[in-house]
């Protein structure tokens, strides 16, 4: 085995980019050439809602390339968007937390989760989701974060 082979065959299973459950990824596209290893990109994913038929959201986020990145080892930039929609008629299964962790992603090796927490708001019937991270071994996250909202309700 060569080892651009070994290296490939390494950064496909450690790749911070693997997709979770209920993750799936739509496209990215490059913003820094890398001579080794990929380049550095945004990449956009799909999350379906566990809890809440018909209700997707898309999340975009920096993805770090070089060999580092390739390897699984890099962090990624804390920067990220969320957009969620109803693709249908929400329908919530048993009764909704206040707030919730709804899907996370790794975005370093050890120490750095992408997560997508969902609140309920019951006056106005509206789901919240809020994208946010976290890294282990620190004080806390990050202060960036991105929201958006879905009404219950719509027509």
């Amino acid at each position: 085995m060569t080892i651009a082979s070994l290296l490939a065959l390494t950064a496909g299973l450690w790749s911070p980019s693997a997709h979770a459950d209920g993750q799936k990824r739509i496209g990215a596209v490059s913003t820094t050439f890398r001579l080794l290893g990929r380049n550095d990109q945004i990449a956009v994913d799909r999350y379906d809602d566990p809890r809440v038929d018909n209700v997707s959201c898309y999340m975009s986020h920096a993805e770090t390339g070089g060999v580092r990145g390739s390897l699984g080892v890099a962090t990624d930039p804390s920067r990220f968007s969320i957009a969620c929609r109803a693709t249908g008629k929400p329908v919530v299964h048993g009764d909704l937390p206040a707030s919730e962790v709804v899907f996370d992603q790794s975005s370093s090796f050890f120490f750095k989760v992408i997560r997508v927490t969902r609140m309920y708001d019951p006056e106005k019937h509206v789901l919240l989701y809020l994208v946010w991270s976290t890294r282990a071994m620190t004080t806390g996250g990050s202060p960036y974060n991105s929201i958006t909202a879905v009404p219950l309700d719509a027509p």
